[in-house]
């Protein structure tokens, strides 16, 4: 399919991110085979200012660094996930060491969707949105049951929608489990939405559940020196935009991909596949190795440089 309709290519690339997550432990080289060598990433080093694309900017402190477009398609790839195209940017917290086990990144992706008006954020009804969230999970694991893949479950809000009128962001976190071999796996899924003229940028923590309380802090942090550039951030808008069809309910919900689920456009693909990422979370153990491989992969080069 050439050119496919936005919502068609955000739902594939959000079915890939689970599906490849756990095609990625059956790449990995068995022990004693020989070892690939992990492809090159630019990497920014913090303090820095670094340029999302062309609509935003974001202030990388000392301990992080970042790497843009290309190097967040690498990163991608090499992690067991296919880029989206939206993809504009990524930080990582700084390795020290080889043995360092936090691991952890950031992923900046913008939705080119239109302004969303703001107008039902007194209207975001926690309950109602959880129960479309897991309605809407439990119809997709019919199709994950069929192809023989584990079903994911939605446990609960680990942080309620919450819509910040000064920043613009609306902010929530899901918790959600999967049982593999009788074992159960919890996993939490944070993400922000930052609202702007022509759309929102997409940002998404990605780590364990055991790094929530260590890292939410750090994230939090992280996200006060990210700003649109002139002419781009939400107080920007001007008569004739583009409007997006949807609020904010609709945009915890799945958004451009709700909207298509209820118009018929997926109806060949997954029927209702608006949380498909949110299995990845539950799956990154079956692709950590790789990332391992790239944090520690830096410190190694770090400390031959230093040498």
């Amino acid at each position: 399919m050439n050119n496919p309709h936005p919502a068609v290519r955000l739902c594939l690339a959000l079915f890939s991110l689970a599906f490849t997550a756990a095609l990625a432990r059956a790449e990995e080289p068995k022990d004693g085979a020989k070892q690939e060598k992990q492809p090159k990433i630019a990497w920014t080093d913090g303090p820095a200012t670094a340029r999302l694309g062309d609509i935003a900017e974001i202030k990388i402190p000392a301990g992080y660094q970042f790497t843009g477009k290309d190097g967040t398609r690498t990163f991608l790839e090499v992690t067991g996930n296919p880029p989206s195209g939206d993809e504009l940017g990524t930080i990582v917290p700084a390795a020290k060491s080889e043995e360092d086990k936090e691991f952890w990144f950031v992923l900046f992706e913008f939705q080119d969707t239109g302004y969303i008006k703001d107008d039902d954020r007194d209207k975001l009804d926690p309950d109602g949105l959880l129960k479309t969230i897991r309605d809407n999970t439990e119809e997709a694991n019919k199709e994950r049951q069929r192809r023989g893949w584990t079903p994911y479950h939605i446990r609960g809000w680990y942080k309620q929608p919450f819509y910040d009128m000064q920043t613009k962001n609306l902010t929530w976190a899901m918790q959600g489990y999967s049982t593999d071999e009788g074992k159960e796996e919890n996993s939490v899924n944070y993400s922000v939405r930052i609202l702007g003229r022509r759309g929102t940028m997409n940002v998404d923590l990605v780590l364990s559940p055991a790094l929530v309380d260590t890292v939410l802090p750090k994230f939090d942090k992280l996200l006060t020196g990210f700003s649109y550039l002139h002419g781009s951030a939400y107080a920007d808008f001007r008569a004739g935009d583009k409007v997006a069809e949807y609020g904010l309910a609709t945009l915890v919900a799945g958004g451009a991909t709700a909207i298509a689920a209820k118009t018929g456009l997926l109806a060949k693909l997954w029927k209702l596949i608006v949380v498909g990422f949110a299995a990845l979370v539950g799956m990154l153990k079956r692709w950590w190795n790789s990332l391992k491989k790239i944090l520690s992969g830096k410190a190694a080069e770090q400390t031959n440089e230093q040498g």
